[in-house]
C-alpha cells in the first residue's frame, strides 16, 4: 500500500499539518492532489510518499485524483519551504503556494490550446477536379498549402473562409490537432548591441565564478547590466540558467527588451503586471525548460529553473525585495538559500547599497566591487540645491523655484528632455477644513483621503475607496476647504500651463494600471522631443534616455521626515537613483533639488555622489542608537475586525515577552501601529530592538509565544528588519 502524506490547502493554523492519504502508484511527491476532507472536497500537495501509516487501513481515505501530472514542488523548493518555516514561523501551505502562479490553485487557469491542421499527401491534379470552378477560396486554399506542413486552423479560416477548410477535412486533405497555444509575452524588438567590457568590468566579471555573495558598488550608467549579461552569457555555455530580478515592474519591459535582443526567445519573464494565463504559460515554459533564463520582479526568485548558474538581484536596496504581506520574507535570504542550494554565485548590485549590505561587504561576508566612473567617461550631472524658503521672501509660492523654471524652459528650447520626481501621486495628499481642522480620512482606514483631479475624486491608497469630493466641510459645512502637499497629478497640471506645446506625462500607480502602459508612457516620452515625464519612484531606477540633461527633484524632503530609522537612507538612495537618469549620454546633465532643509547632511553628501561618508556617517548614528545592522528590529503586528480581541491579544503577547527579556533586549512596547486602521482591520504592534548575540535563539522563543497565542479571528505576524514600520 502506498501512502501519501497530504497538506490541504488551506490556510488555517489548526489544518497546517499532515494528513495521510492512500494513493495510486502514479501518484508523486510534489504533486497536487484532490481529496476529501470531511465534508468539503479540497486541493492539496503530497509532500511525501511512505509504505505505511500509523493510523488503522479503515480509517484512511484515498486521493480522489491529481491535478497535473507532473510535480509542482521540486526537492529544491521542498527544502525551501523547511527553511522558510523555521526562518520566518510561516505555515507550511503558505510556503508552498509560493512556488506555482497562484491562478492554478482552484483551476482558475489552465493550458490554451488551438487546432491545427496537418496536410496529408494529396494529388492536386485529383482535388482541382473535386472542386468546382465556382469555388474560388477553395482554389486558392489549394494553391497556398504544402504537402506535410502544419497550419492555424483558424488562420485559415480568417483567410479562405470556413466553408473552404471544412471541404478540405471532409476531402482528408486536413487532419486536426489539438496542441498548446502560447499566451507570449509583448517585448518589444531592439538590436542587439554588441558591448566589450572595458577592463574595470572584464576585472569584476572575471571574479564572479566564486559560489559567494558579490556586491557591485557602482555609479549610475557604470555598465553593471552589461556585467550581468556577460556572466548569464557565461553561464549559458556552462549549460546552466539564471534569474535577474528588477525592483520595479515598470523596469521589467525594458530589460526585458534588452535581454531578448542579446539572448533571443531564451527568456521567461515572472511579476504582477502579467495576466493569470500570461504568468501560466510562462511559468511552464521554465518548469519545462525550454528557457534558460528569467527576468522579473520579485517573485520571481520562486521561477523553477533547475542548475542554476547565478542569481542576480539588481538595485539591490530596494525595498520592494522585502514582501510585506503574507507570507512576509525577503528576497535576498531566499536568494541566498537557493545561491546555496545550487552552488553558484549570488550578485547583487546598486549605485546606492543598503547601510546592512554594504557593512556586510566591509566585514568581508560579501566581495565587494567598485566601478566609479560611468562607461562613457561622461561627469556625472551637476546637482544645484535650491533653498525653497528663499522662494517664499521673493514672492514665488508656487511649486516650482525660479531655477527649476528657468532650467526647464532652457531645457525645452534645446530640445531635449526633463525628468521631474515627486514622490507623492494624485493632486494633494489631503483635505483640510481652514474653519475647525477637519480632515477628510477614510472609513474604513485609519488614512487621510487623496483629491485626484482628473476624476474629481478622494481616492485612500491604503484600500483603494473612492469618496466624491468636498465643496464644503461635512463638519461645519465652511466654504474655506484647503488643499495639502501636492503630488504628480497637480505638477503636471502647472506644467501644461507653463509648456502648452510640449508633451507632458505621467508615470504613476494611477497611469500604470493597464497593460503595457509602464512600455506605453515610456516608449511616448523616449520619441517626443521636447517632452517632460512626471512620475513618482517608478522613473527613479534604470530607465536610460541619451536626451534627458534635466532632472528636477520638486521635494527632496517628503521621504526625510517620515518616523523611520532607514528614512535619511532611502532618501539618499532614492535622490541619488533619479539624478542618475540625466546626462547618460554624450549630453551634460543637471539636477535641480528643492529643499526647505539645504543644510541637512543628505543633501551634501547626495550633491557629491559620496556614498562612502553617507554610509559613515549613517553608520555611526546607527552604532550609538544600536539600530541595524548592530541590533535586529522584530516586530509583531496583530490584525483584526474586533479592536478589544487585538488589544487583548497585543497586551498577552506583550507579557509574555516581557518574561523572556534580558540583556539582549534595548526595546520592548506594546502601540497602536502608525497606521491604525486598513480596510476595517485595527492594526497594534509589539517592537523591539534585540542585540545580535544569541538572536536566532531569542528569536524561536518569540515565535513560540506567538503560537501560544494565535487567534483564529486574527492575524498575527512576526517580522525581522521590517521596511515598513507604519
Amino acid at each position: 500500500m502506498i501512502i501519501a502524506e497530504v497538506i490541504v490547502d488551506i490556510a488555517h493554523s489548526q489544518v497546517d499539518k499532515v494528513f495521510d492519504y492512500i494513493a495510486t502508484p502514479d501518484v508523486q511527491k510534489g504533486q497536487r492532489v484532490v481529496v476529501p476532507f470531511g465534508k468539503q472536497t479540497l486541493e492539496g500537495y503530497v509532500i511525501n510518499l511512505k509504505s505505511q501509516s500509523s493510523f488503522e487501513k479503515d480509517k484512511l481515505k484515498s486521493i480522489i485524483k491529481t491535478l497535473e501530472p507532473y510535480p509542482l514542488i521540486t526537492e529544491e523548493f521542498f527544502a525551501l519551504s523547511d527553511f522558510m518555516i523555521k526562518h520566518y514561523n510561516l505555515k507550511r501551505v503558505d510556503t508552498l503556494r509560493l512556488f506555482f502562479p497562484s491562478a492554478m490553485r482552484g483551476q482558475k487557469v489552465k493550458e490554451q490550446m488551438q487546432t491545427v491542421l496537418l496536410v496529408n499527401e494529396f494529388s492536386k491534379e485529383f482535388l482541382t477536379q473535386q472542386l468546382k470552378k465556382s469555388a474560388k477560396n477553395q482554389i486558392a486554399l489549394l494553391d497556398y498549402i504544402n504537402q506535410n506542413e502544419v497550419y492555424i486552423k483558424s488562420e485559415l479560416n480568417k483567410r479562405f473562409g470556413q466553408g473552404a477548410v471544412e471541404k478540405f477535412i471532409t476531402l482528408k486533405v486536413f487532419t486536426e490537432k489539438q496542441v498548446h497555444k502560447d499566451r507570449d509575452v509583448l517585448i518589444k524588438d531592439r538590436e542587439n548591441e554588441q558591448i566589450t567590457l572595458n577592463s574595470a568590468q572584464k576585472e569584476i566579471l572575471d571574479k564572479l565564478n566564486t559560489p559567494k555573495t558579490h556586491l557591485i558598488f557602482g555609479v549610475t550608467g557604470s555598465g553593471k547590466t552589461e556585467i550581468y549579461m556577460h556572466k548569464i552569457m557565461q553561464c549559458l555555455k556552462e549549460g546552466k540558467t539564471a534569474i535577474m530580478l528588477v525592483p520595479e515592474i515598470g523596469l521589467t519591459p525594458q530589460v526585458l527588451s534588452l535581454f531578448k535582443a542579446r539572448f533571443g526567445n531564451n527568456i521567461a519573464t515572472l511579476h504582477s503586471g502579467l495576466s493569470a494565463g500570461e504568468k501560466f504559460d510562462q511559468w511552464q515554459k521554465i518548469r519545462k525548460q525550454e528557457v534558460q533564463i528569467v527576468v522579473g520582479a520579485r517573485s520571481a526568485i520562486f521561477a523553477p529553473l533547475k542548475n542554476l548558474g547565478v542569481i542576480i538581484i539588481d538595485e539591490e536596496h530596494d525595498s520592494s525585495y522585502q514582501s510585506d504581506s503574507n507570507p512576509r520574507y525577503s528576497t535576498h535570504t531566499i536568494a541566498k538559500f537557493r545561491a546555496k542550494y545550487n552552488n553558484c554565485p549570488l550578485v547583487l548590485g546598486s549605485a546606492t547599497p543598503s547601510i546592512e549590505s554594504f557593512y556586510k561587504a566591509q566585514q568581508g561576508e560579501y566581495e565587494l566591487y567598485e566601478l566609479k566612473t560611468r562607461v562613457n567617461n561622461q561627469e556625472m550631472p551637476k546637482v544645484q540645491i535650491v533653498d525653497m524658503r528663499n522662494e517664499l521672501s521673493f514672492g514665488n509660492t508656487g511649486i516650482f523655484s525660479r531655477q527649476l523654471q528657468a532650467d526647464l524652459k532652457d531645457c525645452i528650447d534645446s530640445k531635449n528632455q526633463a525628468m521631474l520626481f515627486c514622490n507623492r501621486r494624485g493632486f494633494a495628499s489631503y483635505i483640510i477644513c481652514r474653519e475647525c481642522g477637519y480632515v477628510a480620512k477614510c472609513e474604513d482606514c485609519d488614512a487621510s483621503l487623496v483629491y485626484h483631479k482628473e476624476e474629481n475624486l478622494l481616492k485612500c491608497h491604503f484600500c483603494g475607496k473612492k469618496y466624491k469630493a468636498l465643496t464644503n466641510c461635512p463638519k461645519c459645512n465652511s466654504k474655506y476647504i484647503r488643499m495639502g502637499a501636492i503630488g504628480t497629478e497637480k505638477v503636471v497640471s502647472e506644467l501644461k500651463e507653463m509648456f502648452p506645446e510640449v508633451k507632458v506625462l505621467r508615470m504613476d500607480f494611477d497611469t500604470t494600471q493597464t497593460k503595457f502602459a509602464h512600455a506605453n508612457i515610456l516608449d511616448e516620452f523616449a520619441q517626443t522631443k521636447p517632452s517632460i515625464l512626471v512620475g513618482t519612484q517608478m522613473i527613479a531606477k534604470g530607465h536610460h534616455f541619451p536626451n534627458v540633461t534635466l532632472v528636477g527633484i520638486v521635494d527632496a524632503d517628503m521621504s526625510l521626515h517620515f518616523s523611520d530609522f532607514r528614512n535619511t537612507e532611502r532618501t539618499f538612495q532614492l535622490l541619488t537613483q533619479v539624478s542618475g537618469r540625466a546626462g547618460r549620454a554624450s549630453k551634460a546633465g543637471k539636477i535641480v533639488l528643492q529643499t526647505y532643509a539645504p543644510k541637512h547632511y543628505v543633501y551634501r553628501f547626495m550633491a557629491n555622489y559620496n556614498y562612502k561618508a553617507f554610509f559613515e556617517r549613517e553608520l555611526e548614528l546607527r552604532k550609538n542608537s544600536k539600530f541595524p545592522p548592530f541590533a535586529y528590529i522584530v516586530r509583531i503586528l496583530i490584525t483584526g475586525f474586533d479592536e478589544q480581541k487585538v488589544i487583548q491579544i497585543t497586551s498577552k503577547i506583550n507579557k509574555d515577552i516581557e518574561k523572556l527579556k534580558n540583556d539582549q533586549f534595548i526595546f520592548l512596547k506594546a502601540m497602536k501601529a502608525p497606521v491604525g486602521k486598513i480596510q476595517t482591520k485595527h492594526r497594534y504592534q509589539i517592537l523591539m530592538r534585540i542585540l545580535p548575540t544569541n538572536f536566532e535563539k531569542v528569536l524561536n522563543q518569540i515565535y513560540e509565544v506567538v503560537n501560544k497565542n494565535r487567534n483564529n479571528d486574527l492575524n498575527v505576524f512576526v517580522e525581522v528588519n521590517p521596511n515598513n514600520l507604519s
